[in-house]
């Protein structure tokens, strides 16, 4: 800050004295004299502040060397204001008032809300995750609309770049500057259509191997958690169909004999409709956890706050 700037108008009778340097000024004092220009004592101010007398008057000597004034003129009926602190004392409670004002969290009211939020997940998360949290946003936020960005090779980078709110994925470690918080846990099972000929029978690993697979691949890199698992058995299945979408392979699977290996949170999505059964894969497939994750310069922020809290709420039963 430079020398004699003042510290916004309602300041400037306060501070614009002798070319004082605000970064200098320890801000506390004008609570005291605040308080010094109310009680025009000293025991009753150290008293309301909680400090010491000593400490009161070495305040109230500090503040008459940065104003210049006495401030307080000890007479016969008590101490009383000089015109100095005549003059300062309606501006500096304004002062103190927008300070605190300024130092504030600005409440967040869901009901008066309005915009977008926008999360950025695959269509695997947004048909799990976007019935709850929709309903969560009709009933306590009806003006917020809600928009789901599609998932590119670097989805953190949307965190930085402020593009996004916030992030939905299989995240295992997060970044300097980004917050993670586990939603649930989920583990792959195999889905198969009502009717399949293989229905109604026990899955065994050769019997798997030898149906034909599709798999979701989103960038149409890296080996599905399948293929890892039983490249490590020697083992490897025939991937009849690759797709970038969940929604996509499910409607696959419902009109043909292709099976597919996914996400047990969307393959109960997909069997409440009647038209697939699910099976235990025959293979030893670890689970994993879904997670939230967001940039730590929004951790405080009362709407990010409740935005976090209304996902949290829709993940759970």
């Amino acid at each position: 800050m430079q020398r004699g700037v003042p510290f916004g108008q309602c300041m400037s009778d306060i501070v614009v004295m002798h070319e004082v340097e605000l970064r200098r000024v320890d801000l506390n004092l004008l609570v005291v004299l605040e308080a010094l220009l109310e009680e025009r004592s000293v025991t009753r101010a150290s008293a309301r502040l909680g400090m010491s007398q000593p400490a009161v008057s070495r305040a109230l000597g500090r503040l008459r060397r940065l104003f210049g004034d006495r401030l307080l003129v000890e007479t016969q009926q008590g101490y009383v204001l000089t015109a100095r602190a005549e003059a300062l004392q309606p501006t500096l409670r304004g002062a103190l008032i927008q300070v605190g004002t300024l130092l504030e969290a600005t409440p967040f009211d869901p009901a008066a809300a309005t915009g977008k939020v926008r999360l950025l997940m695959l269509d695997l998360e947004t048909a799990v995750l976007a019935p709850p949290l929709l309903a969560r946003l009709a009933a306590e936020a009806p003006n917020l609309d809600l928009d789901v960005a599609p998932v590119g090779p670097a989805p953190l980078d949307a965190l930085e770049r402020d593009a996004v709110d916030a992030v939905v994925g299989v995240i295992e470690e997060a970044p300097a500057g980004i917050h993670r918080r586990g939603l649930y846990d989920d583990r792959l099972v195999t889905l198969m259509r009502t009717g399949h000929p293989s229905a109604n029978r026990a899955l065994t690993l050769d019997h798997y191997l030898q149906l034909g697979h599709i798999v979701v691949s989103v960038t149409g890199e890296g080996t599905a958690p399948v293929d890892a698992a039983l490249a490590r058995m020697g083992r490897r299945r025939r991937v009849h169909v690759r797709v970038p979408s969940f929604l996509a392979a499910v409607e696959i699977a419902a009109h043909s004999d292709l099976v597919m290996t996914l996400p047990a949170s969307l393959a109960r999505t997909a069997a409440g409709m009647g038209r697939f059964v699910e099976v235990p894969p025959p293979l030893h497939l670890p689970e994993f956890t879904m997670s939230l994750l967001w940039h730590a310069r929004h951790q405080t922020d009362p709407r990010h706050v409740w935005l976090r809290e209304a996902i949290v709420a829709a993940t759970r039963p």
